[in-house]
């Protein structure tokens, strides 16, 4: 009897000795499994409308895209309910190969990047199925094409390119052709939008193409009167700020630190504002700021360029911000975000997302006309209600606003165009269906 139950009991022993080797290689194989499953990389090749070549600009933009992969996704916002977005995966010679020039991706007009990269981005609102959009964005570069000459980019090539890109895409998909376009979006971030000219006067003359006369058009320029480059559905957005160099300079000067600057400007200001193409830069504005104030302690005025000048803006009290060839500036946006009150001198311009930036707490506006009286006007603020206008300025959700991220964050600058989008639904074909079954 002793005998048979030590043979039971090593009968025991074996059968849990190889239960839990058969529960931990399940349970591994479970985790394993799950990991594998969750974080697989999201299928860029899904919507493809004919092969890009490789290149390192695409593994660049794809990097972009998946290196937070391993994060949690966000969900799709509230706010936006069930927006779903389509992105048209174009050729890399729309994009992606723009993208070995560095610049491409970081100056003023790279919103058109910015946006992409960030659409790429929301999980939740993105669609990879096109039947289920309600928006269509195309993504094209145009304003990375740079100028060997003076270094600025040249935008000639802008309405063949788009117009190639649409050729493409309404061969390929019926989703343009149903519409004639109206459900799908662009970016235009150069001086006077979709006409693609920096000079107002060819830019009018050129207008916006036909093409693109009925779709959505994400937009620097805008003014608060008729003009025929804004004579499209269209959203005013901010000119592009690469946001991790705000963060850089405020990591060296916190916002509220030592402002011993009273008023500053960097930029060109012509002592003869004709140029060579015969036209007054800026309606003479920055030369009229530059005759009446170089010299006057109150005013650092500058017409170099420098490298570091956003440590300047973090140093001032008002950062002028005249109007140049067009009325937007990118120093609308750094002066916000770096804590200087913009002193805005530019007549009927629109400024981007007025819901979310309450403009006229937050700056000031100066008539063209009243430059000379610059001096007078700043100095009555700076002794009245100055403090108040700090306080407003300095809060986080308001710079928030105008600098777009990678991945979209809740009241970033791509969180705004969606917003402005969302309200724009009446445009969707999908839901113009179901409304009307």
């Amino acid at each position: 009897m002793r005998t048979l139950h030590k043979g039971r009991q090593s009968e025991k022993s074996l059968f849990f000795k190889y239960y839990k080797w058969v529960l931990w290689f399940s349970f591994t194989l479970y985790f394993l499994t799950s990991f594998f499953i969750t974080n697989k990389p999201l299928p860029l090749s899904k919507t493809r409308v004919s092969g890009s070549k490789s290149s390192l600009a695409s593994r660049v933009l794809f990097e972009s895209v998946n290196k937070t992969r391993h994060k949690s996704k966000p969900k799709n916002p509230a706010a936006f309910k069930d927006l779903k977005l389509f992105i048209y995966e174009l050729p890399s010679e729309y994009n992606e190969d723009w993208l070995s020039n560095k610049r491409c991706s970081n100056h003023l007009f790279a919103s058109e990047v910015a946006i992409h990269r960030a659409l790429m981005n929301t999980y939740d609102l993105r669609t990879f199925d096109p039947y289920e959009a309600d928006f269509f964005f195309v993504p094209v570069y145009v304003s990375c094409n740079f100028s060997t000459v003076n270094g600025f980019p040249a935008i000639g090539h802008a309405r063949s390119l788009i117009s190639s890109a649409i050729q493409l895409i309404s061969s390929n998909y019926p989703f343009w052709n149903r519409t004639q376009g109206s459900d799908h979006i662009f970016v235009a971030s150069h001086d006077y939008g979709a006409c693609f000219h920096a000079m107002e006067d060819r830019a009018i003359d050129d207008g916006i193409p036909d093409f693109m006369k009925n779709s959505i058009i994400l937009q620097t320029f805008g003014v608060n009167y008729k003009h025929p480059c804004q004579d499209v559905e269209h959203v005013v957005i901010p000119p592009y700020i690469p946001p991790e160099s705000v963060r850089n300079t405020l990591e060296k000067s916190p916002l509220t630190g030592n402002r011993d600057i009273m008023v500053f400007f960097r930029g060109k200001m012509e002592v003869h504002p004709k140029n060579v193409s015969g036209k007054f830069y800026g309606k003479k504005v920055r030369t009229e700021i530059w005759r009446r104030y170089n010299g006057d302690q109150r005013f650092y005025l500058q017409r170099q360029r420098f490298a570091g000048y956003q440590s300047e803006i973090v140093r001032s009290v008002f950062c002028l911000c005249p109007l140049g060839w067009a009325p937007w500036s990118p120093r609308l946006v750094e002066s916000v975000a770096l804590g200087c009150v913009p002193v805005i001198i530019a007549d009927g311009i629109q400024l981007p997302f007025p819901s979310a930036v309450k403009w006229s707490e937050i700056s000031l506006t100066v008539a063209e006309r009243d430059v000379g009286k610059l001096g007078r006007i700043l100095e009555h603020v700076a002794k009245t209600n100055l403090s108040t206008i700090q306080k407003n300025l300095w809060d986080p959700a308001v710079s928030k606003a105008l600098l777009f991220n990678d991945h979209m964050q809740e009241g970033d600058a791509t969180w705004q165009v969606l917003e402005s989008l969302y309200k724009k639904l009446d445009r969707s074909y999908k839901r113009s269906r179901v409304s009307s079954q």
